[in-house]
């Protein structure tokens, strides 16, 4: 395996641990709704930091994206709406079926959906299954799926034993949303593939080859920003209970603290994709879809890892940690495996 494909893998791992925190401090979010939590941390990574970045990275920004047509740019837009889509379905999952259920259904579809909708989409299947390489990186996504699958078994033990439910346990409800939130999600992964002439465009104008898919960031999570915080205004606006007003009403220190703690998240959901960024530059281009199947189980991986240190696991027993340990190894073999497939 070559060193650039082992530090795209790497830089993966990075930007799936920082998706795998960024709910951390919204944690230490008091007295707000979580549709004004949600906006506040959305302004700062679909808006704020995409914006910066970019006008950082380009040496004129407005023209950038003044160069590019309305059938380039749409597309990256609305795959973007579609991956926010993903996002409100995700939380709703969560909600019926609970953490590790919702998890393991919605990862697992949107990391087949993902990774292998764009190679065919783009008619490239044949380089899955006509070359050893590609046979090699699919049988990865196999196994990355039955790590996802180990690991979500664990997670279902622990709730058991430990007397955790889904707040509004409908598995009818949860199943659709969570096959919804699988196909939506994995619009990021077609955004990107829609974006390679912005990523061209950048790399053209002097972009290190590392940072070419940050300006089409911009379009991309505008896409997301508009479906979310779009979703958090309606919702603040029509339920009796929700109000801005109010929640920006508490006392100056707590609202402080809050914008603070929101911000933060927003900062390290953006950094997943800063990362990503980084890591997909390093994929080789016939197997740069690969990237979406490192992305998301590595966020697996680092979710149940991040769990463990947390002792979030602490009184679930021997046997669900024992089980998520197997499932952790599981998902980095098949890293290794895709990472074997993509320097043949």
């Amino acid at each position: 395996m070559s060193n650039a494909i082992t530090m795209g893998i790497l830089w993966h791992l990075v930007g799936a641990a920082s998706a795998a925190c960024f709910y951390a401090p919204f944690k230490k979010v008091q007295r707000w709704s979580w549709e004004t939590m949600w906006a506040v941390g959305g302004c700062v990574s679909w808006i704020i930091l995409p914006w910066t970045v970019s006008a950082l990275l380009l040496p004129n920004f407005w023209a950038y994206y003044d160069g590019f047509s309305l059938s380039t740019l749409l597309p990256v837009f609305l795959f973007g709406a579609m991956w926010g889509i993903g996002n409100i379905n995700y939380g709703l999952t969560m909600r019926y079926l609970g953490m590790s259920m919702g998890i393991g259904i919605a990862i697992g579809i949107t990391l087949i959906v993902g990774t292998l909708m764009t190679p065919i989409i783009a008619g490239k299947f044949d380089v899955l299954i006509g070359t050893a390489g590609g046979r090699m990186t699919l049988l990865g996504v196999v196994v990355a799926l039955v790590g996802v699958a180990i690991v979500t078994r664990a997670g279902q033990l622990k709730e058991r034993k430990m007397g955790i439910r889904a707040e509004e346990f409908n598995l009818k409800k949860g199943l659709l949303l969570a096959v919804m939130c699988g196909i939506f999600s994995a619009g990021m992964s077609f955004a990107m593939d829609a974006a390679k002439p912005m990523h061209e465009a950048a790399a053209a104008l002097g972009v290190d080859p590392l940072y070419v898919a940050l300006p089409s960031y911009v379009v991309i999570m505008g896409g997301g920003a508009v479906v979310n915080l779009g979703f958090c205004f309606i919702r603040l606006a029509k339920v009796k209970n929700l109000s801005i007003k109010a929640d920006f009403s508490v006392a100056k220190p707590l609202l402080i603290a809050n914008v603070l703690f929101a911000a933060l998240g927003g900062l390290m959901w953006y950094l997943q994709f800063f990362f990503y960024a980084r890591g997909h530059a390093r994929i080789p281009a016939q197997y740069d879809y690969m990237s979406w199947m490192l992305h998301m189980s590595f966020y697996v991986l680092c979710g149940g890892l991040v769990g463990l240190l947390l002792k979030e696991w602490k009184a679930a027993g021997r046997r669900p940690v024992s089980v998520l340990s197997l499932g952790c190894v599981v998902i980095i073999i098949a890293a290794n495996i895709v990472g074997l497939g993509m320097a043949n």
